[in-house]
């Protein structure tokens, strides 16, 4: 089943988005789903909270693939300097692509 994972990131920048896409998909960008390093990502989409911070929602395929994307990506935060803090994480009851 699809979950859907919601981050929130407070005092986080731009900069620091762009710069952990850039680790995660090796400085080719996101353009598609299968730039990720893992499989199973349905949709992306990030962008700054009014507050002055960064806002990440993403749909996976299951948990399982989530999961491992996570495994990738919590290195990857650490090292850009965002701090962590667990998603909000919820079954998908509907997808529209």
């Amino acid at each position: 089943m699809a979950i859907i994972a919601a981050f929130d990131f407070p005092e986080v920048t731009r900069a620091q988005y762009e710069e952990a896409v850039d680790r995660l998909t090796g400085g080719a960008g996101l353009n598609a789903p299968s730039d990720w390093p893992v499989r199973g990502l349905v949709l992306h989409a990030a962008g700054p909270t009014p507050d002055g911070g960064w806002h990440v929602t993403d749909v996976w395929e299951s948990r399982e693939a989530f999961e491992h994307f996570a495994a990738v990506l919590m290195p990857i935060l650490q090292e850009v300097g965002i701090p962590t803090a667990p998603p909000l994480i919820c079954e998908a009851y509907n997808v529209v692509t």
